[in-house]
């Protein structure tokens, strides 16, 4: 008989594997036609039938029964005393289920008359008593095929789970063999075949949904009829979307043999599940949460490593945007309050009611996280005030002191809040760093450590004593885990946090890569319409000395005057306000909600931008406004500036008034760049170099997936006026799939950094030692500043010092310092000269005055030139950058010590102005006296077009002004064009050369 390869076999498959055999053969088994009850084999389930099934009040009445007759017999007994008591009992679990859904019912029992029913025994900890035990086997876990659900047709679900009789889980099963998937096929089913109207397919009636087949699954917890959003349910393949081959069976297995098992459900029903909202919500509006797969995957194996390991341990968590941070956070700090060590020491009775950990802290950005806790813990615990939040040193030390279980501070607060905290070296901690790069860094990690380990130093009269004290508190302590969450680690990350192979590489703990994110569709693809533009300058001397200048340095300096100059941003300004209102605003991008980011250099840049932008939106009459983003104040043109003053309203009511409809575009420079979450971001202008993991955070914002406006991967755009894009695909290789560091920082930097700086002179061992002597010994600031002065002066006026040298020894402390900081948690031995350089310098740093007259040359260069044309070339048009799937290494950070550049090369002015244009200007195809040849034919045209004088030049309008330019230039290079017919093509063709040419030509005629 050939093999089984259809949608019966699968079924028959995943019921054998949980009940220990299929209906088929237990029919042939049983003597009589039905099954007995008490048969269970296989792992915990019964086989059920769908005669049993109620299609009214959607359960398994067979198993319901049973289940309260046979575990709360006195109960239901108190109900027996009517004949009709069954069906009051199906009533009031219908009007609840209706009202709160099934998941609150399993938690809270059902409450009829004089009688409470528990409906679902939890699974015990190691800590629960035998009765707790006891009860949970008495939980009834059944497999049904073919449920026959709806009240007057023959429709069926493929498999249903029953827990007690209740429906907890429904699965369409294909199989490719036969041409079927999950996706599309299974899926439609449920979206287009399924009548929802049914009990059985109501919202909240059934936990979860899945769409199966041989390869991939598919789950929802909301049917919505077409309307209904299936999110992936696979392991990953390839770092990427799908299922990974198995030897031993189907692709997706995992999901009957790992997560539909009896303890897993239960784990899922009573630690992962939650329902948002509160019981006054109807439960229409509220969003039902099952965890994905990664999100139950990375927490089961942190639970399982804290069991097995204890305290001490250190994980990198690398989830890309879109993996669900932020409830896989909440999930790992519930549970993590709840384990429970594998190896406890038994000192009395009561040594199992301690867990491993007194308390989680969860050091973070976001104040959503502490909300989502909160509703976490409101359902899953009967114990409800157990979360402090931290934003104070009074509140922190306050919360660990009295015990509460999971404290949550922010990453700004943290470092500044633990010097009061009294010892605690006697708890144990786990630590949750949200992001861990961008809060982790020395001092502030140095600090956390210090908190979770002796806490404050012990009166002991050696300052030997003291400084090994310190080295100890600053490490990270046996009393503490660690879990570090971050979709883009650096070097450092991965090293403090990493597992180390046996090859000397750190890999992360758990990955959801950027690559798998993409590829199920929790976020886009940014990098999939990527604009890179040109920028082509000439300049000219205005002085007639011509002095020497750092070729290098030079070329910097005037690509940065020419790219700031308010002439230039005013070009690239026309160029996104155009391309922001002809392919996002007229097309109705995101139900006409799409916003736009303007990521500019600096401040300055940005106030230029957002005057710039302002003034053509205004001279348009669009209805949209514009806001800009940046901290403290900012002198430009001699006016003093802040974002409050700009905007017209507070800092803090930026992001949610940028949300509105009436603001579409945002100006930034760097706040907001990082964790700021914008749904409706459809385009970004980049003008500002972007490398490494700022690139792809900033990017990034862009990605978020918008189901409610419908946004897709061919809504993004990014025009980047600065990268190329070779440049930007170096910048994500590294994130798209695993990270890792090829080998551990070589320590032994160290001791060349310290020797170095040890024979400048600047500081006497002696004084290194007085100031950490004293500063360990809390004195007064007073007391401490005389030592660090008289370094300083040494420094800044006594020694011979070249400029560059000065310029070396300060690269190389900020180095050692930032190095050490770094290095001293992890370290397997301790330095006390190394810890007493550290502090010392860490005083004395900021009072090193390096002044290099070469900066000033450069900055005199400024005023040495005139900016005279400058236009742009589109080199990149809406094409995707192709990251790669190989595993990424980053080197370790800091390897070799560095200090200035080597010798500079020295160029005449003139030959550095030529060396530019050239290099910038070239572009056009002429030459720079070409191009001036060019030009003033142009503009010989334009003077003497017979509108010039009285539609342009005595225009009082400045809209009208420019309109009228426009159409002079569009017939002045209509009659051009046979004379000139590169130049007509391009005009007519390219938009960026028209505005650039148009930009330049304005200019030269103003002039006159």
């Amino acid at each position: 008989m050939p093999s089984q390869t259809n949608e019966q076999a699968l079924e028959a498959l995943i019921e054998k594997y949980l009940a220990g055999s299929t209906q088929e053969e237990r029919k042939e088994q049983a003597d009589l036609g039905e099954t007995p009850l008490e048969y269970i084999t296989g792992n915990g389930y019964y086989v059920g039938y769908s005669t049993d099934f109620n299609t009214k009040f959607a359960l398994d009445e067979k198993h319901f029964w049973n289940f309260l007759e046979t575990s709360q017999k006195e109960e239901l007994e108190k109900l027996k005393k009517h004949s009709d008591y069954k069906l009051r009992v199906l009533d009031r679990f219908d009007k609840l289920v209706k009202k709160h859904g099934v998941l609150h019912l399993l938690r809270k029992g059902l409450g009829v008359e004089d009688a409470h029913f528990t409906l679902f025994y939890e699974q015990p900890l190691e800590s629960s008593g035998d009765t707790v035990k006891d009860n949970y086997l008495k939980n009834q876990f059944s497999i049904t095929r073919q449920v026959y659900f709806h009240q007057t047709t023959r429709e069926s679900i493929d498999v249903v789970l029953f827990l007690n009789g209740l429906p907890i889980v429904t699965m369409e099963l294909k199989n490719e063999w036969t041409g079927q998937r999950a996706n599309p096929h299974a899926i439609n089913q449920y979206k287009k075949d399924r009548d929802i109207k049914q009990p059985l397919l109501q919202f909240g009636r059934c936990l979860v949904h899945f769409a199966v087949d041989t390869s991939e699954v598919y789950m929802t917890t909301k049917l919505a009829g077409k309307g209904t959003f299936f999110l992936p349910f696979n392991k990953g393949n390839n770092n990427g979307a799908g299922n990974p081959p198995n030897l031993s069976g189907h692709k997706t297995d995992y999901l009957w043999k790992e997560v539909l098992t009896k303890d897993s459900l239960s784990n899922i029903i009573q630690h992962f599940m939650r329902m948002d909202g509160d019981l006054k919500t109807p439960l229409s509006k509220r969003t039902l949460f099952f965890p994905r797969y990664h999100q139950m995957d990375v927490v089961r194996k942190l639970i399982d490593d804290a069991h097995n390991n204890g305290t001490g341990q250190t994980y990198l968590i690398q989830h890309s945007a879109g993996s669900g941070k932020s409830n896989s956070i909440t999930w790992a700090a519930y549970q993590l309050i709840e384990v429970y060590p594998k190896n406890m020491k038994v000192t009395g009775a009561k040594a199992l009611d301690r867990p491993l950990f007194d308390s989680v802290i969860v050091v973070t950005d976001r104040r959503i996280l502490d909300q989502q806790l909160r509703d976490n813990i409101r359902g899953f615990s009967t114990v409800k005030n157990i979360i402090a939040p931290a934003y104070s040193s009074k509140d922190l030390k306050e919360g660990l002191e009295n015990g509460k279980k999971i404290i949550i501070t922010t990453i700004q607060k943290f470092p500044f809040i633990i010097d009061g905290i009294s010892d605690l070296s006697d708890k144990r901690f786990a630590v949750i760093i949200d992001e861990a790069h961008s809060s982790q860094g020395g001092v502030a990690a140095g600090k956390m450590n210090q908190a979770m380990g002796a806490g404050e130093v012990d009166e002991v009269e050696d300052t030997q004593d003291k400084i090994l004290q310190i080295i100890k508190a600053r490490k990270m302590r046996e009393n503490a885990s660690y879990l570090a969450f971050t979709a883009t680690p650096k070097a450092a990350t991965l090293e403090r946090f990493g597992i180390k192979q046996s090859d000397g590489r750190f890999l992360p703990f758990h990955l959801y890569s950027m690559k798998q994110a993409i590829e199920e569709g929790f976020i886009l693809d940014v990098l999939a319409n990527y604009t890179t533009y040109k920028s082509y300058y000439e300049v000219e001397k205005s002085i007639e000395d011509n002095p020497e200048f750092d070729k290098s340095k030079a070329q910097k300096k005037l690509k940065n005057f020419v790219e700031k100059n308010p002439q230039t941003i005013k070009t690239k300004a026309e160029i996104m306000v155009d391309h922001f209102m002809t392919k996002v605003v007229a097309p109705k991008k995101l139900k006409g909600k799409a916003k736009a980011m303007v990521v500019t250099q600096d401040i300055v840049a940005a106030i230029r931008y957002y005057q710039a932008i302002r003034s053509i939106i205004k001279g348009h009459n669009n209805s949209f406004k514009i806001a800009i983003a940046f901290s403290g104040e900012k002198v430009v043109d001699g006016v003093t500036y802040t974002e409050e003053q700009l905007n017209g309203f507070p800092e803090q009511d930026t992001k949610k008034n940028f949300d509105t409809d009436e603001y579409r575009i945002l100006v930034v420079a760097n706040k907001y760049l990082t964790g700021f979450d914008q749904p409706k971001l459809s385009a970004m202008y980049v003008d500002k170099k972007l490398q490494s993991v700022l690139a792809v955070q900033a990017l990034s914002r862009l990605n978020r997936s918008a189901n409610k406006y419908g946004k897709r991967t061919e809504d993004l755009f990014i025009l980047d006026f600065f990268n190329s894009a070779d440049e930007i695909k170096k910048s994500f290789d590294p994130f798209f799939t695993v990270t890792s560091l090829s080998s551990a920082t070589d320590v032994n930097v160290l001791h060349d950094l310290k020797e170095h700086l040890d024979e400048i002179g600047v500081y006497e061992n002696h004084e290194v030692e007085e100031f950490v002597d004293k500063y360990f010994c809390n004195v007064d600031a007073d007391e401490l500043s005389p030592i660090i002065d008289v370094s300083a002066h040494r420094f800044n006026s006594e020694l011979a010092l070249e400029d560059d040298e000065k310029a070396d020894f300060k690269i190389k402390a900020k180095q050692f310092v930032k190095i050490y900081s770094q290095m001293s948690a992890i370290m397997s031995y301790e330095m006390p000269a190394w810890e007493k350089l550290f502090w010392f310098l860490k005083f004395l740093i900021p009072k090193l005055i390096v002044r290099r007259a070469e900066d000033q040359l450069l900055d005199d260069l400024l005023d040495s030139v005139d900016l005279s044309s400058y236009g742009l070339e589109r080199t990149r048009l809406n094409e995707a950058i192709t990251l790669d799937d190989a595993l990424s290494e980053l080197d370790p950070q800091n390897p070799n010590p560095r200090g200035t550049h080597g010798e500079e090369e020295k160029d005449l002015l003139e030959e550095i102005i030529e060396t530019f244009n050239d290099r910038y200007f070239s572009g056009w195809g002429d030459t720079p006296e070409e191009s001036r040849v060019r030009m003033l034919n142009l503009k010989k045209r334009v003077t003497e077009h017979p509108d010039f004088i009285k539609k342009f030049l005595e225009n009082p309008d400045d809209q009208n002004k420019l309109i009228a330019f426009q159409k002079i230039m569009d017939e002045v290079m209509a009659e051009q064009r046979r004379k000139e017919i590169n130049m007509y093509k391009n005009y007519i063709k390219d938009d960026v050369f028209k505005s650039s040419l148009v930009e330049q030509m304005m200019r030269v005629v103003g002039r006159e």
